[in-house]
Parts: C-alpha cells; structure tokens; sequence
C-alpha cells in the first residue's frame, strides 16, 4: 500500500466538512425537518457513462455539470451533504426564489448563512447523469456551486486518484 499525503489531507479534509455539516444539521434541527416535510423520494439510479473529472492546479476537482439543462461550473465535495448552488446560478437555472424560501441556515467556514431546499430534476456531469437530486440554494456567502454528496452517492462509485477523479453511474 502507497501512502500519498495529498490524498490523505484531501480525505481528512472531506471527513471534518461532513462532520460539521452534521453537526450544524443536528443543531438547527434540518435533519428531521427535512425527514418529516417530505416523504423520502425512490433513489433511482445514476445512468449514463462514467466520467472524468481533472484535478485543477489550485488542487480541487471542477466540472462543467448539466443542471437541469444548463451548464453550471462546480467544485466536487465529498463533504457537502447536498449540491449546494449560489444564488446566482440558481437564478441562471431559473430557479425564481423568495426570500421566505429561505428557510434553513447552513454554517459556512464564512458563519451562518440563509438556504433554499430545492429539488433539481437532473444533474449530469458528463455521461453520468442522477435524476431528482436534493439541493440548497444558500443566501449569500458561498463563492461557488458544490457537487455534494445528493448527487455523488447516487452514483455506483467514484475514485479519486492523483490526477483525477473518476464518477461511474
């Protein structure tokens, strides 16, 4: 076994942002907020071809994903429980939201912010491609859209290696 430490602080990294995505979920109470407003959807399965996604030289992993038809510049991140979308590139998806539709918070490395639940029809990132994906829509303070865990673990798999990720529906 090779042990790389660019991979290991890239996991310890996604381990701590999962940890306190739940905790802050536990604390506002989103958790069984969102278990109780809306029966759990049926998990239907990632289709379509495997994917690559580079590693960029700032050290994370960007693709170009399809959301709901358009093309929308995300960072990967295993810690995000959902797809997160900032503001604006929800309003590019047509996404026309209230300020009373912002009814969750989310704590943010920049503090607590304001969140939109959403519920994107299809998120694709190249071939591969997930139906009825859970999302949040944040106020303001996110400085780009996150490809979560909503849309990640609905996939068959995906790997991560030096060089890239790779996303097989």
């Amino acid at each position: 076994m090779r042990f790389d430490p660019s991979s290991a602080a890239i996991m310890a990294l996604a381990v701590a942002s999962a940890l306190t995505t739940a905790w802050w979920m536990d604390q506002a109470g989103l958790r069984g907020q969102a278990q109780a407003a809306t029966p759990a959807p049926v998990s239907t399965p990632a289709t379509g071809d495997a994917a690559q996604v580079l590693k960029a030289p700032d050290g994370h992993y960007w693709a170009d994903a399809l959301i709901e038809g358009r093309a929308v510049r995300v960072m990967v991140d295993t810690g995000a429980s959902v797809v997160a979308l900032t503001r604006d590139d929800a309003a590019r998806l047509g996404l026309d939201l209230e300020p009373a539709d912002f009814s969750g918070t989310v704590v943010t490395a920049s503090g607590t912010v304001r969140a939109a639940p959403v519920r994107l029809q299809a998120v694709a990132v190249a071939g591969a491609r997930v139906t009825s994906v859970e999302a949040l829509v944040v106020e303001h303070g996110l400085p780009h859209s996150l490809l979560g865990m909503s849309y990640l673990g609905r996939l068959s798999s995906f790997s991560a290696t030096p060089v890239g990720l790779t996303l097989r529906p």
